[in-house]
């Protein structure tokens, strides 16, 4: 077997190192090529009532108003409040198992999933709410990539 100059180990070893720590730096990211600094909130104050509500709940996510969401949003949850009928039996009240790990970490079966309609589409599409036992509300609008928690003005 050859052997390798020691310039060439020394090239080969430095390539593998570079190699490694771009492989760490993008796991850390997460895989994203956003910049990793400390996020920052852009809506603040833009509106008085900005100052007077929390942005995040304490587990960090963000809220979102009822108001804010579709309307087939605030249908959904008219409906479970009242304990249906859903329009998708079998899957409208189905346990959300949180495999993401987005919403707060808790005992299976403490979540339950409901489809928002999308007007035009002929299947469930990507609207959900998920209602935890404690009452509180979640909002995703592309299928558990994300979650706003839903602040209801009451």
């Amino acid at each position: 077997m050859a052997r390798l100059s020691r310039r060439t180990t020394q090239v080969v070893s430095t390539v593998v190192t570079v190699v490694l720590l771009v492989g760490v730096w993008w796991l850390q990211s997460g895989g994203s090529d956003e910049p990793s600094g400390p996020a920052v909130d852009t809506s603040a104050s833009s509106s008085p009532s900005a100052s007077s509500s929390p942005t995040r709940d304490e587990h960090g996510l963000p809220y979102v108003d009822l108001a804010d969401l579709p309307p087939e949003a605030a249908e959904t949850v008219q409906l479970i409040a009242a304990g249906g009928p859903f329009p998708h039996p079998g899957k409208d009240g189905s346990t959300f198992g949180n495999f993401e790990g987005l919403l707060p970490d808790r005992a299976r079966g403490y979540y339950a999933e409901y489809t928002v309609d999308t007007p035009g589409l002929d299947h469930r599409g990507a609207r959900r709410i998920i209602a935890g036992d404690g009452g509180e509300l979640y909002w995703t609008a592309d299928h558990y990539e994300s979650f706003e928690r839903i602040r209801e003005s009451r």
